[in-house]
């Protein structure tokens, strides 16, 4: 079971999302601790999944994929084995940035990065017209990325317990 999070951890969590290469050091001394102290931190977060991964950021653009598309799919059946199926497909498709299973008038929604709509095309024949189980989709297309990112608000001194 994960530790309450404490005035410290959640400012090394702030500090992490905004540049997670800094040195533990410089972590230390924004936060007011020892690195050692840090380092004993940052492991017991990763350790019980508060931090998932450490990642880059990567512009889309600058590897050919200028083109965001968001995908709103609705199933035909809702079996756990067809949508189990479903997540699996989705979750394998290097272009599939994002893939939220959703409640309300479609099952999911999906954030594709692509090349152009030729290959947009061919995603939705392999994801979506050759799969029995989609019903419908609906596709958006991102004219600009105004804010992305998956970064958590943190409040950094939260209200007492009970407050």
């Amino acid at each position: 079971m994960p530790t309450e999070l404490d005035t410290y951890d959640r400012k090394l969590l702030a500090e992490l999302q905004q540049d997670a290469r800094l040195p533990q050091g410089e972590l230390g001394a924004r936060v007011n601790l020892s690195a050692a102290a840090v380092n004993r931190r940052l492991k017991r977060l990763h350790d019980e999944g508060t931090i998932e991964k450490y990642t880059a950021v990567v512009a889309p653009d600058a590897l050919g994929y200028p083109l965001t598309i968001v995908v709103e799919v609705e199933v035909a059946n809702e079996r756990i084995d067809l949508l189990d199926a479903m997540k699996q497909t989705f979750a394998a498709c290097p272009q599939v940035q994002q893939c939220y299973y959703v409640a309300g008038e479609w099952d999911f929604v999906l954030i594709f990065a692509v090349r152009h709509m030729e290959q947009y095309t061919e995603l939705t024949r392999e994801l979506f017209f050759n799969n029995n189980n989609v019903k419908r989709f609906k596709t958006l297309v991102a004219m600009s990325r105004v804010k992305t990112g998956l970064a958590v608000p943190i409040d950094v001194d939260p209200p007492p317990a009970g407050a």
